[in-house]
């Protein structure tokens, strides 16, 4: 498919109503383990994460980037905070979860998070991908928002030096969205976010779409 959003992102206020988003944090809230930090990955198993993955507003969303043929596979949630605070430096997400391990040229390195099989993907099937960055908080300029660099994904998959070149080069966008908004993003932009400077929390939840599970050369996607 064409791309349509050149920059790589989008950003859609108002996707989700108040009490939808409360329902939601409070079922994700309800399986997270005390003491947890940082947030939560895998939670497609999680009812409520699942059915909000498959909402028409998001399944609409996630079908401008992919066509109608999208499927959601991986939901994680990032949980930042005063308390549970850190910087992320530029980078772009090149992990996609597998349901087993084939040895195919252009995958790896591999790896196992939580019992899952993950590779590093070429930018190939990292083109078949797109992420909904629903936001349960307000982003703000001083809650350590996500930065972005438009534009980035259509350089391929990056070396640590192209992507200082990059980044020193184009000028990075804040993602300020309101709660119940989301940030459609492309898994190879260039993406940043710095630590919180304020007490309000900054949490999202990252659901991953392909336009299939079947990704050629005998891997699957595993749904997490």
């Amino acid at each position: 498919m064409v791309e349509r959003h050149q920059s790589g992102f989008e950003i859609v206020s108002s996707v989700l109503g108040r009490a939808d988003v409360l329902a939601l944090a409070r079922s994700i809230e309800d399986e997270m383990p005390r003491g947890s930090r940082a947030g939560k990955r895998h939670l497609m198993r999680n009812a409520a994460v699942s059915r909000t993955a498959r909402d028409p507003r998001l399944l609409d969303i996630a079908g401008r980037f992919l066509g109608p043929d999208r499927v959601p596979f991986r939901a994680t949630l990032f949980d930042k905070s005063i308390r549970n605070n850190w910087l992320i430096v530029w980078h772009q997400d090149t992990a996609l979860p597998l349901r087993d391990r084939r040895d195919v040229p252009g995958w790896g390195p591999w790896s196992i998070k939580d019992g899952i099989t993950y590779a590093h993907a070429p930018a190939g099937a990292l083109s078949r991908v797109i992420a909904l960055r629903l936001h349960i908080d307000d982003s703000r300029a001083n809650n350590g928002p996500l930065r972005v660099i438009p534009g980035s994904h259509l350089h391929g998959v990056l070396s640590d030096e192209e992507i200082g070149r990059i980044v020193h080069g184009v000028p990075p966008v804040d993602c300020l969205v309101a709660s119940g908004g989301v940030v459609a993003m492309r898994p190879l932009l260039l993406h940043a976010s710095s630590k919180a400077e304020s007490s309000c929390p900054r949490r999202v939840l990252h659901i991953e779409y392909a336009d299939s599970l079947f990704l050629g050369d005998a891997l699957e996607l595993a749904v997490a």
